[in-house]
């Protein structure tokens, strides 16, 4: 790589021109002497360059001077040469007391100028991940080493991206990045920091193999950080029932406004989903309602008699309170969430699993518990005949005439009981599918259709485990002037129509499982194009 007077002055040695060379070669994976979007973004992910969302189409963007969606040599020089001179400029403004090297205390009290508030504890895990030597300080090669492939410009982006980067280094046969910066490049890793002792070339070309039997223990500082693993495709994974814990923003999203793009974006994803799939959750709520063993009440009857008796706009009874309900549920859930979660974790910067837990059931129940009027008034005006109610207000003016205020928080019980389990199951079947992608792809970071399918998955499990209260609560909420009980409806239930009876309707439940997915990604997707959103 170029020495400091190489950079400053812009010139290239032969040999260093080669090094370059070598490395363009590397990205240009199809040979055609030039770097395309698909070029970069297969040689990035086999390299296992440190990664944010957007990485590569950003790293594009700044190398394609001429626009013209092909990255030649000189462009692809110019830029390694002008990052260099940037990277060289951050470097020596952190290390304040130009000793040659960064050090926590450093990093602290330069990011602490910019406004950014960090903790001595997160400036040594930061730290971390460039220091390769064990030195617990960062000189010039390791600093130059995590960056030079980033799209970096700002100290706020390298923060952003030092933060929120994934990289695992690949548990394969290869040293993936490390050997082709290594061979390429002249960086220097000491062997003693490799995962493996150097021993014969691997079979997939990009590195020395592990010799037989070592363990693939990895160094500490290797360790992945999965608090920084961003959480959001489950923000638009909307099948009817909103996930009970909320996803983690970036503090970059919640100073910058981020966030409530991605709640608008995730509310209009999931409105668009309820209403294509309105239909099956109304078959849903009539079988759990009126299905039994006497009557013996399917989908295609239920669907027919919703037909016969409203016509084809009966079919969307309810969905207009479904859909209104949820930006003030999310609002809610979202500051509730934010609240709780930084006091069950304290000081700590991360928030483990168990902590999510705790702080989106308990974010989900004070949700419920505001909106649940909302809930029996979805509940009623699904279920209604034609012409019972003239409208959402007019149902909500009969229910208290009639019935009294407590009729609006019937079913409330089975529905909070229900929060647990749901969201307990739900978020570790998640995290458990997201492990057994990564261990079984070679602890690749899985992308965003995986993730949508990991979401998927525990969604559909945490309704299972729930179903039965879920049942229940409508059910309560259904009933006029009835005076039946949680326990009272259970052993009716059962009594009559054994446990199968408090799984009636999951068949439709599970059938709009697919489409609502797939609606609330690709509508997802719009908005947060619309809107401006950058994952991160």
């Amino acid at each position: 790589m170029s020495t400091e007077a190489e950079v400053q002055a812009g010139t290239m040695s032969s040999e260093e021109n080669k090094k370059l060379h070598d490395l363009f070669e590397q990205l240009d994976v199809n040979k055609d002497g030039r770097i395309d979007i698909d070029d970069l973004t297969h040689a990035m992910a086999s390299m296992q360059v440190p990664q944010i969302p957007g990485h590569a189409q950003r790293l594009f963007k700044k190398y394609d001077k001429d626009r013209d969606e092909q990255i030649d040599f000189s462009e692809f020089v110019k830029y390694v040469q002008e990052h260099e001179k940037e990277l060289r400029l951050h470097f020596k403004n952190i290390d304040t007391n130009d000793d040659g090297s960064i050090d926590a205390q450093e990093i602290v009290e330069s990011f602490k100028k910019l406004g950014v508030n960090i903790d001595y504890k997160e400036a040594v895990k930061l730290l971390q991940r460039m220091d390769r030597d064990g030195t617990l300080k960062i000189d010039w090669n390791e600093w130059r080493e995590y960056l030079l492939l980033s799209p970096t410009g700002s100290i706020q982006d390298i923060l952003h991206y030092w933060r929120h980067s994934s990289v695992r280094p690949l548990l394969c046969h290869c040293l993936s990045l490390r050997s082709h910066l290594s061979s390429h490049l002249g960086l220097r890793f000491p062997n003693s920091r490799m995962p493996w002792p150097l021993h014969a070339q691997c079979a997939c070309g990009h590195g020395p193999a592990p010799s037989p039997g070592v363990s693939l223990a990895l160094p500490t500082d290797w360790e992945w950080d999965h608090g920084t693993h961003p959480m959001w495709p489950l923000t638009i994974i909307d099948i009817g029932e909103n996930s009970l814990v909320p996803d983690d923003f970036t503090e970059t999203e919640l100073k910058t406004g981020m966030w409530w793009r991605h709640l608008v974006a995730g509310g209009g994803a999931g409105a668009v989903s309820r209403t294509c799939t309105a239909p099956l959750d109304r078959l849903k709520v009539l079988l759990q309602v009126h299905g039994s063993s006497k009557n013996n009440l399917t989908i295609m009857s239920g669907f027919k008699q919703m037909l016969d008796e409203g016509g084809i706009k009966s079919l969307w009874r309810g969905n207009a309170m479904n859909v209104i309900k949820i930006a003030p549920e999310s609002a809610i859930k979202f500051m509730a969430y934010e609240q709780i979660k930084a006091m069950v974790k304290g000081d700590s910067k991360e928030i483990g699993v168990g902590q999510r837990l705790l702080s989106g059931s308990a974010a989900g129940a004070i949700a419920q518990t505001l909106i649940y009027p909302m809930e029996v008034m979805k509940t009623r005006l699904t279920l209604r005949k034609t012409g019972q109610y003239d409208g959402m207000f007019d149902c909500a003016r009969k229910i208290a005439r009639h019935e009294g205020m407590k009729a609006f928080y019937r079913g409330y019980i089975p529905n909070l009981l229900g929060i647990i389990p749901y969201a307990g199951i739900d978020l570790a079947v998640y995290e458990t599918l997201k492990k057994l992608y990564m261990q079984k792809n070679k602890n690749q970071d899985p992308g965003i259709l995986a993730l949508l399918g990991c979401g998927t998955v525990s969604s559909t499990c945490g309704q299972l485990a729930s179903y039965p209260l879920a049942l229940i609560r409508t059910r309560l909420q259904a009933q006029g002037g009835s005076k039946a009980s949680m326990v009272g409806l259970f052993r009716k239930i059962l009594h009559d129509d054994g446990p199968r009876g408090l799984y009636r309707g999951i068949a439709p439940n599970f059938l709009k499982v697919a489409p609502a997915v797939s609606i609330s990604y690709v509508v997802y997707e719009q908005l947060r194009k619309s809107l401006g959103v950058t994952m991160s």
